[in-house]
């Protein structure tokens, strides 16, 4: 929104417009620039507001993660594996796998919370930055990245709001520093759920990405699993997603997870077993990504690099 592009900042210089960012913030002059609200398309026919920073705050943001970034993530718990060093999604499927196979928790709360990342809470949050942060005037800047004002453009105008500020809510999706926000916040529930005997006494033990999570729990157990994750998350000013929240009784039922099914498959033999595969949805925006791909528009673009760019999307 300042109108800076990577090209002049190239031309005025990268190490002097990172000095005179690092002067900015040295002073106490800093102050984050309004959000560009953009739109992406969801898979259920959606949309998600994207809220991007302007290239300088997302330097400044991405100096700041540098520095806390290894520090909370001695904070987060075995159980979240989303935005974290060594671990991705395809890991926190095969814990899925594991507790399903290995340990018979084979009932699974298929959970969804309701606009996640524009629900948290900023007060809490800023109480479980301000455990590892003494310095309140690098509090204050991460207060005014949660609040910094979105621009829209509308009919070619441009239309400022200022719901984050308003409300006291939400961590811009598009934001350097709203994944490790997203992280602590949602520990709070882990800790919750493990402090208050509810993993142990239910036999429930969850698996977070981000967002998205399940609870795998010894059959007979998944509907109280529910019950008592619907009354944490209302304290936490959390709201679960009921039109979307399932309990899946495996091996009858399958659940999808990270893009991949869960369930019941038959072996050349015809034995049944229970494994994965990636769901239809994901198969579906991979062929959707692919025909986009190689539309007429990619023509002109070398055989190589399309190969190449295929390629990587298979791969995943």
């Amino acid at each position: 929104m300042d109108r800076e592009s990577f090209d002049r900042i190239e031309a005025k210089g990268v190490e002097r417009w990172l000095e005179g960012l690092r002067e900015e913030f040295t002073s106490g002059q800093y102050a984050p620039k309004p959000l560009l609200r953009v739109w992406i398309p969801k898979s259920n026919g959606g949309r998600r507001p994207l809220g991007i920073p302007t290239i300088r705050d997302r330097v400044a943001q991405m100096a700041v993660m540098l520095v806390i970034g290894p520090i909370f993530e001695a904070d987060l718990l075995p159980q979240q594996y989303g935005f974290r060093p060594g671990l991705d999604a395809k890991m926190a499927l095969r814990r899925v796998y594991w507790h399903v196979t290995q340990h018979g928790r084979r009932e699974v709360v298929d959970a969804d919370l309701r606009d996640y990342f524009t629900s948290i809470p900023h007060s809490p949050l800023m109480r479980c930055l301000s455990r590892r942060i003494a310095d309140g005037r690098l509090l204050h800047t991460i207060k005014g990245w949660l609040t910094a004002p979105v621009v829209e453009i509308v009919d070619g105008r441009a239309v400022q709001t200022t719901e984050a500020r308003r409300t006291k809510r939400g961590t811009p999706q598009g934001g350097v520093i709203s994944p490790l926000a997203a992280n602590l916040y949602f520990r709070r529930f882990l800790l919750a759920w493990h402090g208050h005997g509810h993993r142990d006494q239910l036999d429930a033990h969850v698996v977070n990405y981000a967002d998205d999570f399940v609870i795998c729990c010894r059959p007979g157990n998944a509907e109280a699993a529910l019950t008592r994750t619907q009354a944490l998350m209302a304290r936490l000013g959390l709201e679960v997603n009921t039109a979307k929240t399932r309990v899946a009784r495996l091996p009858e039922e399958g659940f999808d997870f990270l893009g991949y099914t869960v369930g019941r498959y038959y072996g050349k033999d015809g034995r049944p077993y229970i494994g994965t595969r990636p769901s239809q949805k994901a198969v579906r925006s991979l062929l959707e990504r692919i025909h986009e791909r190689t539309s007429r528009q990619w023509y002109p673009d070398t055989p190589e690099s399309t190969v190449a760019r295929i390629s990587s999307m298979l791969r995943g």
